[in-house]
């Protein structure tokens, strides 16, 4: 035990690779497919989380509209799949073939411009990263070259995610409306819908929230990370000093961005639709109390906080449906009440204090019992008449 314990306090790495157990190893094997597609879904909002830790726990950019990027992410990625499920020969019945059943149920008689670049699955994967980064980049131009931060900022995010969902319901003809698109079927002809798809899709997108989890780790101890807590602290004295906080801020907002717009599409490919439920200011919220339930300044507290919060909103919803809402409404505020820097803040203030007690008990030499200490005396005895015979040998 304290062995584990050392292994624990002093490699930093550790945290990493007991995640990596506990999503590679554990929860596949002891769970069955329903479940562990479940917790699948819930890791594509860690991606989501991870980027607020960047923006907003070490940036200070608290964004609530994030919801909008993952759901950019998705909804490229089901295009994508949409216009597979949607060839002539599937949709034969329909007024116009080879078009999306809701735009024949819409009376478009031929695909939409921006479509047509969507049957490539190249260019999807291009999309998925560029579509919402510069979409990203246009906002945060607007909003940090003209020094718009604070509270300010997150109700712009909020209203950007309140209008983009209004925009995709409105607009059903070329989006699927309030339904979103459904019916996704195969990615290149392999259907997603089967169990052991679903097994390798969910293994897929751990690696790479692992790869995003890199990525942030590697941003949070270089300059620049540095710079966004300076920035995070006292933005005026870091432009004082001559740095260009507005850039530093929109490559961050970007990132964060992208890095959500990766779990969007991975949520696509394992739930097998994408809607305007998931774009707008409930779930951009939702998101943000998983970073904060799991500490703002912790990208592995990020995903440990979206797995408890999503684990508890699917059991207490089972249970009692009409009031998981308030459920989930207290326990964020009994969080951020008790414990501001959330579970990572109860590690490092609790548990880490206790391994590393522990871990050095194990490292302090023992102490020598009197048995030994007799023996010892002994031979100090023997080894001094000895000495003292050969002295009086050679006198």
């Amino acid at each position: 035990m304290n062995k584990f314990a050392d292994f624990i306090a002093r490699n930093q790495y550790s945290h990493m690779i007991i995640l990596a157990v506990l999503l590679l190893v554990i929860l596949p094997l002891s769970m069955d497919i329903f479940r562990l597609n479940l917790v699948g879904k819930y890791l594509t909002y860690a991606f989501v989380a991870l980027g607020l830790v960047l923006c907003w726990g070490y940036g200070g950019i608290l964004s609530l509209g994030q919801g909008v990027f993952f759901g950019l992410g998705g909804y490229c990625m089901a295009m994508f799949l949409k216009l597979e499920a949607s060839s002539p020969e599937n949709t034969a019945i329909q007024s116009t073939p080879g078009i999306p059943d809701f735009m024949d149920w819409n009376q478009l008689t031929e695909l939409p411009w921006f479509w047509e670049p969507f049957h490539s699955f190249g260019f999807t994967l291009f999309a998925v990263i560029a579509v919402p980064a510069v979409f990203a980049f246009i906002i945060a131009v607007a909003m940090f070259k003209r020094r718009v931060g604070g509270v300010y900022f997150a109700i712009i995010t909020q209203a950007v995610a309140a209008i983009l969902t209004i925009l995709i319901i409105g607009q059903q003809g070329y989006t699927g409306g309030v339904n979103g698109i459904t019916d996704l079927r195969t990615l290149h002809g392999w259907d997603i819908r089967t169990d052991e798809a679903k097994y390798i899709l969910y293994y897929i997108n751990a690696l790479l929230l692992f790869l995003a989890l890199f990525v942030a780790a590697f941003v949070i101890k270089s300059k620049l990370g540095r710079l966004l807590v300076a920035m995070r602290e006292s933005e005026e004295r870091v432009r004082f000093s001559g740095y260009d906080v507005s850039g530093f801020k929109i490559f961050i907002f970007c990132l964060a961005a992208a890095i959500s717009a990766v779990g969007g599409a991975m949520f696509t490919l394992q739930v097998g639709f994408m809607s305007p439920t998931f774009v707008g200011i409930v779930p951009s919220i939702e998101m943000v109390i998983f970073c904060a339930l799991g500490g703002r300044l912790s990208i592995l507290g990020a995903v440990y906080g979206t797995l408890l919060v999503n684990w508890a909103k699917t059991s207490f919803s089972e249970s009692f449906p009409e009031l998981w809402l308030f459920a989930m409404g207290a326990l964020f505020i009994g969080v951020v009440m008790a414990f501001p820097n959330g579970l990572a803040g109860v590690y490092q203030r609790y548990i880490e204090p206790l391994l590393l007690k522990m871990s050095k008990k194990d490292d302090s030499p023992s102490a020598p019992t009197p048995a030994a200490k007799d023996a010892s005396s002994d031979k100090a005895d023997n080894g001094e008449e000895t000495l003292t015979s050969e002295e009086r040998k050679h006198a």
